[in-house]
C-alpha cells in the first residue's frame, strides 16, 4: 500500500458520480410531478369553467351526459338488458 491517494480519489469520484445521479433523479421526478399536476389541474379548469377556458358547454360538467348531448341513444328497455 505505497500508493494510497488512488483509493481517496476513486472514492470521491464514485461519491460524485452517485451524488450526481441522486440529484438528476431527483429533478427528474419533481419535473414530472410538476408537469402532470399542471395538466391535471388545466383539465379540471376546462372542465369547471368551460366558457373561461376555450372548452364547450357540452364538455363541462353539466350536461355532458349521453342523453342530454346526444352521442348515444338506449335502445332496450332496463328489463331486456340484463335478459341477455
Amino acid at each position: 500500500m505505497s500508493n494510497t491517494s488512488g483509493v481517496f480519489t476513486n472514492w470521491g469520484e464514485a461519491y460524485g458520480k452517485f451524488v450526481e445521479v441522486f440529484i438528476d433523479g431527483h429533478w427528474w421526478v419533481v419535473g414530472d410531478s410538476l408537469e402532470n399536476i399542471g395538466k391535471t389541474t388545466k383539465r379540471l379548469l376546462v372542465n369547471a369553467y368551460p366558457f373561461l377556458y376555450g372548452g364547450s358547454a357540452s364538455s363541462g360538467l353539466r350536461g355532458s351526459s349521453p342523453e342530454v348531448t346526444g352521442y348515444a341513444k338506449p335502445c332496450k328497455d332496463i328489463e331486456k338488458r340484463f335478459k341477455d
